[in-house]
């Protein structure tokens, strides 16, 4: 048995408790409580003295691309143009070795582990890239194989194929601590019988899906007007496409994705139908909104979300398009930006984001039963932030300095299933 002592601890599912404590018994969360109770229940147990930090569950970054972090700060000067970005993204790729992607995406899932993110959702054209990532350094994730880009109908069925048989593979990898999905990579890289298959295939095998969604504009208006620029490069390739004239989501709706309740990503572009389809479907979203931020997208409207009772969990997307993966710098960037949008009503606070950064990632990825709060019977996965710096003192409210003074340098250690991954003594 193992004891972590800290001035606070913070379970997300009940109210922060201080001078207390979290106890560990194997991979599994024992207790939690005041110090005060230690001395007659715990006699002998090893315990960890931290001092002046925050004990918290680990962060879940629920949508990342591990294998693209050896891209960072190599496409910053693309200006202005998100179909651009992404043909440069797919050119570099080409030229990498999976042995180069996977070094670069050992080092992503290192840079997670040192900010307290202890779970990520990570797509993968190659998702064995991410997945051995993840298991070298013992963090716990799910990975999503993704489609190759797939927009013609007359393929579908060997689009399907093609992908079934990777994820039949990368299936056969999974752990205890790592499973399988597959991400439909977006309405417009997805033919719609392929997304048929994909839907049917998910429901009947329970597998998860993630879907990038109404992201920038230049996708709202293929769907719903037909143009633009992946018009044209369907044109300039025979690609057969036809537009379904209607939304990103709706569309999702109309081919039953929704019925499988995937996670979407960014959702930037949503209209007030757009969100009662979503929360009436049981789909989540992943909110990006540095990435979004970055490429110019806008800025997804995190307060109807919340209000409209979506499960959201954060994403740092790829370092490619954010450069880092520090997911309370995100949470802060989250709540900032949605107190800014005209139509806001309130002002986020910072327990709200605490929840979104670990029990709504958790789940958003299915896996609330096992992590996401720090509750007898849960994995224990855990964050520890430390309260030293000058930036959070006089300490006031704890959870308002973690996410609006605190950043992912302040975290002191990391724990997956009760193994420390990261210690910075």
């Amino acid at each position: 048995m193992k004891i972590l002592t800290a001035d606070h601890v913070l379970p997300i599912s009940s109210p922060p408790i201080k001078d207390s404590f979290v106890a560990i018994d194997g991979d599994t969360i024992h207790a939690v409580g005041e110090q005060a109770e230690l001395g007659s229940r715990f006699a002998d147990a090893e315990i960890v003295k931290l001092g002046n930090a925050a004990i918290l569950p680990g962060f879940v970054n629920c949508h990342s691309h591990l294998e693209i972090t050896a891209m960072r700060n190599q496409l910053d000067d693309v200006e202005h143009d998100f179909a651009t970005w992404l043909l440069k993204l797919n050119s570099i790729r080409a030229e990498l070795s999976e042995d180069e992607l996977l070094s670069a995406a050992i080092i992503g899932v290192r840079e997670g582990a040192r900010a307290g993110v202890t779970c990520f959702g990570d797509i993968g054209r190659n998702g064995n890239v991410g997945l051995t990532a993840i298991k070298e350094v013992g963090l716990r994730g799910v990975v999503f194989q993704e489609t190759e880009f797939s927009p013609d109908n007359r393929t579908a069925n060997d689009d399907f194929l093609a992908l079934a048989t990777k994820f039949e593979a990368l299936k056969s990898e999974e752990t205890h601590l790592v499973s399988i999905g597959i991400s439909p990579h977006s309405p417009y890289t997805v033919s719609s019988q392929l997304f048929e298959l994909i839907a049917q295939y998910a429901i009947i095998n329970r597998v998860p899906l993630s879907i990038h969604a109404a992201e920038s504009l230049a996708e709202v208006e293929l769907l719903t007007r037909g143009t633009g620029f992946f018009s044209e490069v369907y044109e300039r390739f025979e690609l057969e496409w036809y537009s379904p004239h209607s939304s990103p989501i709706e569309y999702l709706d109309r081919l039953g994705v929704l019925s499988t309740r995937p996670l979407l990503g960014h959702c930037v572009h949503v209209s007030d139908d757009d969100i009662r389809r979503i929360e009436s479907s049981g789909s989540s979203i992943a909110h990006c909104p540095k990435s979004n931020a970055k490429f110019g997208h806008g800025a997804a409207p995190l307060e109807k979300f919340l209000n409209s009772g979506i499960i959201v969990g954060l994403g740092s997307d790829s370092v490619a398009s954010n450069n880092l993966c520090d997911i309370i710098e995100e949470s802060r960037f989250a709540a900032l930006t949605a107190r800014n949008r005209n139509d806001s009503n309130r002002f986020i606070q910072a327990g709200e984001m605490l929840r979104i950064v670990t029990l709504g990632g958790a789940e958003a990825l299915g896996l609330d039963d096992k992590i996401g709060s720090l509750e007898v019977g849960k994995q224990a996965d855990i964050a520890v932030i430390s309260l030293e710096h000058q930036s959070m003192k006089p300490l006031g409210d704890v959870e308002s300095a973690i996410v609006f003074s605190a950043s992912g340098r302040d975290v002191s250690d990391t724990y997956v299933a009760g193994k420390s991954v990261y210690s910075k003594a």
